[in-house]
């Protein structure tokens, strides 16, 4: 054989493969990201396990409810709710005139919202509009069993306060207590559901999500609080976890009667050991009242905070200068929550102490496009990285209904590279798909963040927070 012809065929072999390299379609490059992003994730995922001796035992208030879930735009539209071009912000619903400027209100940006219907009649309207829609899903609903579940399916074992009806009970894992006396009815939230670019009249939304409406008389009073009590030294939890506050937003209470119930629920939390973790999880709060309760009677009491990047810079807004910011960017930059997560860590540690009171050790603030942990360097939380991994898988296999994640129904709306600060030269951190969780360190925490791969195929947005916010803590602790 000719030796010039042998010699030809790597030289061959090479521009062969270039060629691929250079002429591959472009789906193929992206897809092939998503790809490796996926496997780094889950590889970040797996470096941390649950202790198989000794299923991590949590605690977790308060309340529940059943989930009406259907598609927001069609259900006004049934329910012969025009669209309003004034939209208004409203704490709490009292007219149909009132729903449709507050919807009108966060649909266009496409903000997470939840409001008390004041006037049941409305609400019976809304409830039974919904059950004569093609598409209506029923599920479990509430703050508390939707984190319960989920921490039961990442193997803890779970005590749960809540008053909940059989249907409700019947969905939960046997690996939950529930602390509570049993209800005939339940709560019914109405979860309004839109996806990214639906119309309604001359609004169309920037992201998908939901906003949910209620008339509550159970999860207000977080009625199940003395029974739950009664439970938790014999349960003898690994970390106490708080949610479902926002039930008491703007909710007709007697004069005195929400502070009294706060107070109690304050006695509980100066009760724990402080060896145990106390996590608190935010919501979309409105009444101003209510707020400056929550910085008095729980916040100081908490270790932990978990919240989005609506309910980040409310909270900062009450802490630094008493007001409340409904809305927000839906899509903000890095640079801007870590700033934001800095001076609140900063804040609620440097508050004047007060008896009982504990230090904050760990921010979780999960953002469609991303996850940020910060964690206290010597504290009681262990590895942010995979925890901050898992948080993000978690927001994807829940808002696309799947264990098993498919990068053909994803995307990534993170930077190529980021900021960790809006301070002028600050640093500057590539994305890397084979490391796409990044962890620095500063001052005395850690900082870990990870890009989330958005479900492109939304199954269900409603109870996305609680899902994320209770996988990251499963291996926290």
């Amino acid at each position: 054989m000719d030796t010039s012809k042998l010699l030809c065929l790597p030289l061959l072999s090479v521009l062969a493969l270039l060629a691929a390299y250079w002429f591959r379609r472009p789906e193929d490059s992206l897809q092939s990201r998503l790809d490796t992003v996926l496997f780094s994730l889950l590889q970040a995922e797996r470096k941390a396990e649950l202790n198989s001796h000794r299923p991590p035992r949590i605690a977790i208030g308060f309340g529940g409810c059943l989930d009406i879930i259907v598609d927001g735009v069609a259900l006004l539209n049934e329910a012969g709710i025009e669209p309003s071009y004034s939209p208004i912000h409203h704490n709490f619903i009292e007219t149909e005139s009132q729903l449709a400027e507050s919807f009108a209100y966060f649909f266009p940006p496409g903000a997470a919202s939840e409001r008390y219907i004041s006037n049941e009649t409305l609400f019976r309207k809304l409830v039974e509009t919904s059950k004569g829609l093609s598409e209506l899903r029923w599920a479990l609903g509430g703050n508390a069993p939707v984190m319960a579940n989920r921490l039961a399916t990442e193997g803890c074992d779970v005590l749960l306060g809540g008053r909940l009806s059989p249907e409700e009970i019947g969905v939960l894992s046997e690996q939950i207590t529930v602390a509570g006396d049993p209800i005939d009815d339940s709560d019914i939230h109405l979860i309004m559901e839109y996806p990214t670019g639906a119309k309604w009249g001359n609004h169309i939304s920037q992201r998908a999500n939901r906003y949910i409406v209620h008339s509550d008389s159970h999860n207000p009073m977080i009625d199940s609080l003395e029974d739950f009590k009664l439970h938790l030294e014999s349960f003898n939890p690994d970390l106490l976890v708080i949610g479902g506050l926002q039930m008491m937003d703007s909710f007709p209470f007697k004069p005195g009667q929400r502070e009294a119930r706060l107070k109690v629920l304050q006695e509980l939390l100066l009760s724990i050991d402080q060896n145990i973790g106390s996590h608190f999880e935010m919501a979309s709060f409105v009444e101003h009242s209510l707020m400056k309760d929550l910085l008095q009677y729980v916040i100081p009491y908490s270790d932990s905070l978990g919240m989005n990047e609506q309910e980040l810079p409310n909270l900062l807004s009450l802490i630094k200068g008493g007001n409340i910011t409904v809305l927000s960017d839906p899509y903000p930059r890095v640079a801007s929550i870590l700033d934001q997560m800095r001076e609140l860590y900063h804040l609620l540690r440097l508050k004047e102490p007060i008896e009982g009171q504990r230090h904050l050790s760990r921010l979780h603030v999960h953002t469609l496009a991303f996850q940020a942990m910060m964690v206290t360097k010597g504290s009681m939380w262990k590895n942010t990285m995979s925890a901050t991994a898992k948080a993000s898988l978690t927001a994807n296999r829940h808002v696309c209904g799947s264990a098993q994640i498919d990068t053909r129904k994803a995307k990534l709306i993170m930077d190529d590279s980021f900021s960790v600060s809006r301070e002028l030269g600050s640093q500057r951190i590539p994305f890397k798909e084979n490391h796409p969780v990044s962890c620095w360190e500063e001052d005395n925490y850690e900082i870990c963040l990870a890009p989330v791969l958005v479900c492109t195929e939304v199954f269900q947005t409603a109870g996305g927070g609680d899902n994320i916010s209770a996988a990251g803590l499963v291996l926290q602790i």
